[in-house]
């Protein structure tokens, strides 16, 4: 365990218990009626959810970057997570038709399977380039934004075409991502593919260490670029699909963490992909402790409440860079 590890992993460690007192009611475990109820309940579950869904995106992003060889790259914009939500937007159309006890489940359910059609749609389209590492990286970026844009198209329709204000407003709301009124369902939901998609992103850690040389260097050294695409699609596919089943649009912590955790490593991608997973898990906790403590009517939504966080951030790295050209 590298440097940045250990002060990722102990600064979530602290952050774990104030999270689970935090709140426009703060928790004081000796004196509020009901504490361990509403600990054990309500807070601990949302706190093990946001730290499941900051892994996933962290380690997704630090692995996106590392293949795309981009620092501004994020997996959000691949079209893993826009399937994954039309796929629960598409919920709200039909769930109503299931029976009760089936219907409980629809919408984790259907974000999965847009996630999967999103993971079989770039393998099929991405996977099949007979041009090596450069032309599969090419092609899965066009092929990513296709499927992103195609996705964004058909969630404006079902948007567009709601069948009632009910269904107009739960749309929206949970696109907007949050943690709110989550359950210890969700987290059995989202953690084992989380965690299995970490660690099928770790299998690929190697082969994108190699990939930093180039191309022909990478194949040189008996990296396989199907199969890391693979790895890839695969690994992103369960950590940012599982995010979105359970928790809605949360974004740019894929951009974010890997800026925050590169500075503590050897910048190689094998240094990176576990500690952003814990430095994720730390972002998504503060932001969602931070949005239940905000003075507001209502509870700031997590995923604006993060846009607010990352779209300054992304303008800042492109006036770096910018200047950096320059």
């Amino acid at each position: 365990m590298n440097r940045a590890s250990l002060i990722f992993g102990g600064l979530l460690v602290l952050l774990v218990p104030l999270s689970l007192l935090a709140g426009r009611v703060w928790i004081d475990p000796g004196a509020t009626p009901n504490a361990a109820v509403i600990l054990m309940e309500l807070r601990l579950p949302r706190a093990v959810l946001a730290i499941v869904v900051g892994a996933g995106l962290g380690a997704a992003g630090a692995a996106m970057q590392g293949y795309l060889r981009n620092p501004l790259a994020d997996p959000g914009l691949f079209g893993i997570a826009p399937m994954a939500a039309l796929g629960a937007v598409a919920s709200f159309w039909f769930g109503a038709l299931l029976p009760p006890a089936i219907a409980a489940w629809s919408l984790p359910a259907f974000a999965l399977a847009g996630a999967a059609l999103a993971m079989a749609l770039l393998a099929l389209i991405a996977g099949r380039t007979p041009s090596g590492a450069g032309g599969g990286i090419a092609l899965f970026t066009l092929a990513g934004l296709m499927i992103a844009s195609l996705a964004g198209a058909l969630t404006a329709l079902a948007i567009t075409l709601a069948p009632n204000p009910f269904a107009l407003s739960e749309i929206v709301l949970w696109l907007n991502g949050a943690l709110t009124d989550r359950s210890w369902r969700e987290v059995w939901i989202a953690a084992p593919l989380v965690l299995v998609g970490i660690g099928v992103l770790a299998l690929a850690a190697r082969p994108l260490d190699a990939l930093t040389l180039g191309d022909d260097a990478a194949r040189s050294m008996g990296v396989d670029p199907k199969r890391l695409l693979a790895l890839l699609v695969i690994g992103v596919g369960l950590t940012v699909g599982a995010g979105v089943a359970v928790a809605g649009i949360i974004g740019f912590v894929g951009l974010i963490v890997p800026h925050l955790v590169r500075p503590l490593t050897d910048r190689l991608p094998s240094s990176l992909i576990l500690p952003s997973a814990l430095a994720g898990a730390c972002l998504v906790l503060v932001a969602d402790s931070a949005v239940r403590v905000l003075p507001f009517v209502t509870e700031l939504r997590l995923g604006i409440a993060l846009s607010l966080i990352g779209a300054p951030f992304f303008l800042w790295l492109l006036l770096r860079m910018r200047r950096g050209i320059l």
